[in-house]
């Protein structure tokens, strides 16, 4: 019959073992972090990783990985998220709008055996140097492109100036309407010597904004303005979309028409980025949290109801997103995991869920792509994953989703081609022509769909269904 102190010893060692003590060794379960390489450098618009080493002492279970101090604008998963392995990898995509500079992270792990961290720095930079083309926007029948000097190019119908005071003897012929235009069907620089960071078209004229937060617009509606014409008020911006911008302070602004005088958007939110819909604006706050305001007749503010609202409103789910893209009637978003969400009006699938169906909340994007970036048009969605490759759905009466066909696709279809995008750009177009532009690794600009106005820019007006290269001059 074992002893009292016999007992009294087992009943020790049982205990050590349940809280995850190895008898043999009388090591406690424990894990430490570390990262291959630690320290990243990535252009906006581009993506870099680094493998995450788990060390294990006598723990099997699983890792739920995080990323601290990231800045916002970054798409930031772990793949896996929480491995019962030794190895991750986290793959850091740049938004456009993250401002460059030094960014101290740190890669944190929490599981049974307790939580570690590593630190991870990050310096994110704003073009790859070189004359390449780093950023493409896109309107009714119109296209432009910043390259990584900052100069700034447009293509396309030049009603109103919208080449920016540059022109061409060029007339294109929109036959659907038996109305000629001038236009030009490559690309030109825009006039005036300035040097831009920033470039926006959608839902309103062509905008560009300098390294020191000036914003100019040109190809103004009923203006003529075809010089690059800067926003009354003086604000310094760090972010422009539209009618409404993101100053240097988190604070957003929206205006009426360019000549006018920013209005303050109600609130004190603080503002990383917004976009302006077709009657709708969004945006995402500092700490990662979407707020809509504006129309919702077809639930495209995301809050579950059909309400308009004339303030900024939380987005249902309590998702964190990177970004917004506001479309004609709904809108679209990408977490900081790469997940895509949509919500609002679905009209020939533009929510990508496989149905026709609004949606008053934000619902995922079906598929299971990672994306980086997401652009919502006014009959279609398009965006880019991880893996660089391109993918539309929606309305493609036009050729704009890309795939070699004019069949609207209820769910994300490829475009074809096999090129590596940066970034792409879905037009706006009333009432639902459009085209889109994207942008590739390597600086080169394809367009397809809608070419009525020379938008495409390959020196032609004819429509199509696949990439086609933007002629820019040598």
């Amino acid at each position: 019959m074992p002893s009292t102190r016999a007992i009294a010893v087992f009943a020790v060692l049982t205990a050590a073992v349940g809280c995850g003590t190895d008898p043999g060794t009388g090591l406690a379960a424990d894990y430490t972090l570390s990262l291959t390489p630690a320290t990243l450098t990535i252009v906006r618009g581009l993506s870099g990783s680094t493998t995450v080493a788990i060390s294990r002492t006598n723990f099997t279970g699983a890792v739920t990985l995080s990323l601290g101090g990231a800045p916002v604008g970054t798409i930031r998963p772990f793949s896996p998220g929480a491995p019962t392995g030794n190895n991750s990898t986290l793959t850091i995509s740049v938004g456009a709008t993250v401002a460059p500079g030094v960014y101290n992270l740190v890669v944190n792990g929490s599981a049974s055996a307790g939580t570690r961290s590593t630190a991870l720095t990050l310096t994110v930079n704003s073009s790859g140097g070189g004359s390449g083309i780093t950023t493409v926007a896109v309107a009714t029948e119109l296209s432009c492109a910043l390259s990584a000097s900052g100069q700034a190019y447009c293509w396309g119908a030049n009603g109103n100036g919208r080449l920016g005071g540059a022109t061409s003897s060029e007339t294109c012929v929109d036959a659907r309407f038996g109305i000629s235009n001038p236009c030009s069907t490559r690309p030109l620089a825009v006039l005036g010597g300035l040097t831009f960071a920033m470039l926006s078209a959608q839902n309103g004229p062509p905008c560009g904004l300098t390294a020191s937060g000036a914003a100019y617009c040109w190809g103004l509606f009923g203006a003529d303005t075809t010089a690059p014409t800067p926003l009354a008020g003086g604000l310094t911006l760090a972010e422009l979309s539209g009618l409404c911008g993101v100053t240097t302070s988190g604070a957003a602004y929206c205006w009426s028409n360019f000549g006018s005088v920013p209005t303050p958007v109600p609130g004190s939110l603080t503002f990383a980025t917004v976009s302006v819909g077709g009657g709708q604006i969004c945006g995402v706050t500092t700490s990662e949290v979407a707020y809509c305001w504006g129309s919702n007749g077809s639930g495209q503010l995301g809050d579950g109801t059909t309400t308009d609202r004339p303030v900024p409103t939380p987005v249902a789910g309590g998702l964190k997103f990177a970004a917004l893209s506001a479309g004609w009637a709904w809108t679209c978003g990408v977490t900081t995991d790469g997940a895509a969400y949509c919500w609002g009006g679905s009209a020939y699938g533009a929510l990508g869920n496989g149905t026709n169906t609004n949606q008053l909340v934000p619902t995922r994007v079906v598929g299971g792509l990672t994306f980086t970036s997401l652009s919502a048009g006014d009959g279609h969605t398009c965006g880019v994953t991880m893996s660089g490759a391109a993918y539309c759905w929606g309305y493609n009466a036009y050729g704009q989703l890309g795939d070699g066909t004019t069949t609207d696709r209820l769910v994300p279809t490829q475009v074809v081609g096999g090129h590596a995008f940066v970034g792409v750009s879905a037009a706006w177009t009333v009432p639902f022509f459009g085209h889109t532009c994207g942008v590739t690794t390597s600086g080169t600009v394809y367009c397809w769909g809608d070419n009525f106005g020379g938008e495409l820019g390959d020196g032609t007006t004819t429509q199509r269904l696949v990439p086609s290269a933007v002629a820019f001059p040598p």
